[in-house]
């Protein structure tokens, strides 16, 4: 039997270069040079943490900026599972030198060494992303929404469903990630959906669908309302949610952050908190399962997954894939052509898989090359990570 991710790696094209951070100016260069300092600086004043955390947070913003990529801890827990992803490799090297999907994993769990996340103390499992993740749900904007809920049950069932997909794609926006490298911390309001297969996708749902779920906050709560709607009306018989198992790229959705989401609609009123009680008994009775697998925090494309994900992924239905850093796994993060079909670089995956994902990198395949001279000739490359377009993509 032939290996799918073999074959998916001799169906890249050789110019399909891994994207680096070393180009000055460039948006893999911005994000190590200057999303990442904002962020330290971010998280040093969440939380009153002491001396010690703010000398290593200090140490973290001079070594990310100025210095060579350190190994992890004698005592780090997962110091060998890093070395087998690559550190032993990289260690050494400047971080704007090595693949930029790998420093910038690298970075977030840097960063979780630095505010003791693992270690021992009064600080070992404290989100340092939650007072940001929180204040996400506690908004005019999310009541709002969750308000706007009760006019969707007046629509027919398919037109709530096309509402609740397309609610699940554009809940991107509240990427607080992205929203810190914005001037006006403001997330974009001009979008434009320039890939739309959700017919395909919709077709497809049946059996089990695993969702890999992107952000916290008011991205998370748009798909737990998409599963519920599956749920309810039949569409899909079991859900399977993958999150991440610690805290990552900032709003990175995680087991505790799914129980904030559903206390939040719980604690809404009319539409919001029926979706939140079913949900909430969906996950009692097993038709909601919640997955965090180590392997969603890893520096790797999904074409190098374990065997028991893949057995995991191979056994649903569909598996849709939520966000930009799951687009960048799912693909490769890499410099194919925009033109490249969805299909080849997705060929390894083992079961039918989509993407649901707004633009805010430089990974894009799946495109028509009259939409991407478009997009070019308006925007230069601009369209790649502005947050202002989006796909839904889909291979059976």
């Amino acid at each position: 039997m032939s290996d799918p991710a073999a074959s998916a790696r001799s169906a890249d094209p050789a110019d399909a270069l891994v994207i680096l951070s070393n180009a000055v100016g460039s948006f893999p260069w911005s994000v190590l040079a200057e999303r990442h300092p904002a962020l330290i600086r971010k998280v040093r004043d969440a939380f009153p943490y002491g001396p010690e955390q703010h000398r290593a947070l200090d140490a973290l913003l001079k070594n990310a900026t100025e210095g060579v990529i350190e190994p992890l801890g004698a005592q780090a827990v997962d110091r060998g599972q890093w070395e087998a992803w690559g550190a032993g490799e990289y260690v050494g090297r400047s971080w704007f030198d090595v693949p930029f999907l790998w420093a910038e994993s690298y970075f977030y769990r840097q960063l979780l060494e630095a505010v003791g996340y693992f270690a021992p103390g009064p600080w070992k499992g404290i989100d340092p992303f939650r007072p940001f993740k929180l204040a996400e749900l506690d908004t005019p904007e999310a009541d709002e929404e969750l308000a706007a809920l009760d006019e969707l049950p007046h629509q027919p069932v398919e037109d709530q469903e096309l509402a609740l997909l397309h609610g699940s794609l554009w809940g991107n926006r509240a990427d607080l990630g992205f929203r810190l490298a914005q001037a006006d911390g403001t997330p974009p309001v001009d979008s434009q959906l320039v890939v739309d297969d959700s017919e395909l996708l919709r077709s497809s749902l049946s059996g089990t669908l695993c969702l890999v779920a992107d952000n916290a906050g008011r991205e998370l709560i748009p798909d737990l309302l998409l599963i519920d709607h599956l749920l309810h009306h039949h569409r899909i018989e079991r859900a399977v949610l993958h999150v991440k198992p610690y805290p990552y790229y900032v709003s990175d959705a995680t087991t505790a952050d799914v129980i904030d989401a559903l206390r939040r609609l719980t604690a809404a009123k009319g539409a919001a908190a029926d979706s939140g009680r079913r949900l909430w008994s969906a996950m009692t009775d097993g038709r909601l399962t919640v997955r965090a697998h180590p392997f969603s925090c890893a520096p790797l494309p999904y074409a190098d997954m374990p065997d028991d994900l893949r057995q995991e992924f191979a056994t649903a239905d569909v598996t849709v894939m939520k966000g930009d850093l799951n687009y960048r796994r799912l693909i490769g993060d890499r410099l194919r052509p925009a033109t490249t079909p969805f299909a080849l670089p997705t060929a390894y995956f083992p079961g039918p898989v989509a993407a649901l994902r707004t633009l805010k990198s430089d990974v894009i395949v799946g495109l028509d090359a009259p939409t991407e001279a478009a997009l070019d000739a308006a925007e230069g490359r601009r369209w790649r990570i502005s947050g202002t377009h989006a796909v839904i993509q889909m291979r059976r």
